[in-house]
């Protein structure tokens, strides 16, 4: 209980002031050809009037195109001007901006290049600078993600922590059906309540995410539904319990029940996605705990506030299981 209040404490705290590292967000135009182009470079919590040195360039398959000039006309914004050679290799090419300041802001598929494909640039000697690396502890600048990020640190180890206690409640209904144990069958149900809690939390906290990034509170994605779908399962086994006169009947029926509502749960959250085009990562070939998704300074924090989370369901499990047994023995007391 103690570690968990302290890790949930460390994890919140660091999860909501932790700024995220300084990156490019956007550029105009967003197409460029061959000849002289002037680019407007918005960067995100940069400050590019502080730097004493601002570089910017292309680069594309390695083919390097550096900027011969680059004026800040704002804290977050660049103009720069680039000579563009015909003959890249790629539709698409990245930018790189360099300050003393904020290190080095990459922005990757950047512009989409007219006329590629004709030749090996001219530009492709040039040699590309030293990347640099802004001291300090930063979360990761996703793009589209943005500040949302930081609800990567709530949402995810809510579907975690209902995981190991659905697993848990597997353990105590596997067991009911070689034991009979009351026992048993009170800590299963009071497992999948505490699941629940944890399910309907992951639900609200993706839909508060979805928002920002997808312009919708809910849509029709293979790892949504799974989890709505999964959601209703563990409900309809509380409904099954409530069905059931007989003590005895109701046991092994829920327990039964409940080994298989556990495989549908993995097969709808964590097997199906992964088979169909999903928007959500780590599923239809978008990889998660990736260092798309993670680096070591956004780890230093999910890692420890998801234990967190797991450890505070465990202690809510084991308090409602200890309640339940007490009423158990109660209304069995005035049944006699």
């Amino acid at each position: 209980k103690i570690v968990a209040a302290l890790l949930l404490l460390y994890g919140t705290f660091m999860a909501l002031s932790t700024p995220l590292r300084p990156g490019v967000v956007h550029v105009d135009p967003e197409r460029l050809a061959p000849g002289e182009q002037q680019v407007v470079i918005t960067t995100y919590n940069a400050d590019l009037f502080a730097a004493e040195s601002v570089h910017a360039h292309l680069d594309n398959d390695g083919q390097i195109v550096h900027a011969s000039s680059v004026r800040a006309t704002a804290p977050n914004k660049l103009e720069a001007v680039f000579h563009v050679p015909e003959g890249f290799k790629n539709e698409l090419t990245d930018l790189v901006v360099q300050t003393n300041e904020d290190g080095t802001m990459w922005f990757p598929d950047a512009f989409w290049m007219d006329k590629t494909g004709q030749g090996i640039a001219s530009a492709e000697q040039d040699v590309e600078p030293e990347r640099i690396r802004k001291e300090g502890f930063f979360f990761p600048l996703r793009w589209q993600l943005y500040e949302t990020i930081r609800n990567l640190n709530f949402h995810v180890p809510m579907w975690f922590t209902m995981m190991l206690i659905l697993a848990i409640s597997l353990v105590y209904s596997i067991r009911v059906l070689g034991s009979g144990a009351t026992e048993d069958d009170l800590k299963a149900v009071q497992a999948v309540k505490v699941a629940l809690l944890f399910a309907f939390l992951g639900l609200i906290t993706g839909s508060v995410w979805a928002r920002p990034t997808w312009l919708k509170w809910w849509t029709s994605d293979a790892k949504l539904n799974g989890a709505a779908i999964s959601t209703l399962i563990y409900l309809a086994y509380l409904v099954l319990r409530g069905s059931v006169v007989d003590e005895k009947k109701r046991m092994r029926l829920s327990a039964i029940y409940n080994i298989f509502a556990f495989i549908l749960m993995l097969v709808f959250i964590m097997v199906l996605p992964r088979l169909t085009e999903s928007l959500h990562p780590g599923q239809g070939g978008n990889p998660g705990f990736s260092p798309y998704d993670l680096d070591n300074s956004l780890r230093r924090v999910f890692y420890p506030i998801t234990l967190g989370w797991m450890l505070l369901g465990i202690w809510a499990f084991n308090l409602k299981q200890r309640l339940a047994r007490i009423q158990y023995r109660k209304t069995h007391e005035i049944d006699q």
